[in-house]
């Protein structure tokens, strides 16, 4: 990779990928850990990928490797206000919301891989460079 890469934030989909360990995303993840990229995931998207199938041992363990950032109330309200600029509402974008929120707030460049390229795209214009996975 060329260029620099100072954060990289997860979405649900994209923690689902490391968990199942998806070999793309390994090859990308070893790529941005090469050049120092700091790995971050929201603390609500630890509930998104749980669910009856996933590996706990394996969530434990990428877990103990990211930073987990906090939703707050003041974190939600930003995130609140990522939705209305984008003209969007509802449970459907919520948690699109609160990643974007993540990802906004960290050190720069940020990159977040993401199953949701167009929602992000909307929440975070072209402060956060995405990757679809």
């Amino acid at each position: 990779m060329k260029e620099h890469v100072e954060t990289v934030v997860l979405d649900s989909q994209g923690l689902s990928a490391w968990i199942a360990q998806d070999r793309k995303i390994l090859a990308m993840f070893q790529v941005f850990h090469a050049v120092g990229a700091d790995f971050v995931i929201g603390a609500n998207t630890i509930v998104e990928v749980s669910h009856g199938w996933v590996n706990m041992p394996r969530l434990w363990w990428a877990l103990s490797r990211v930073k987990v950032e906090p939703v707050t109330e003041d974190e939600a309200k930003a995130s609140a206000e990522l939705l209305k600029a984008a003209g969007l509402h509802g449970h459907k974008y919520a948690i699109d919301a609160t990643v974007a929120e993540v990802a906004l707030r960290q050190p720069g460049p940020v990159v977040m891989l993401t199953s949701d390229v167009d929602d992000m795209a909307r929440l975070c214009g072209d402060r956060v460079r995405l990757i679809g996975i």
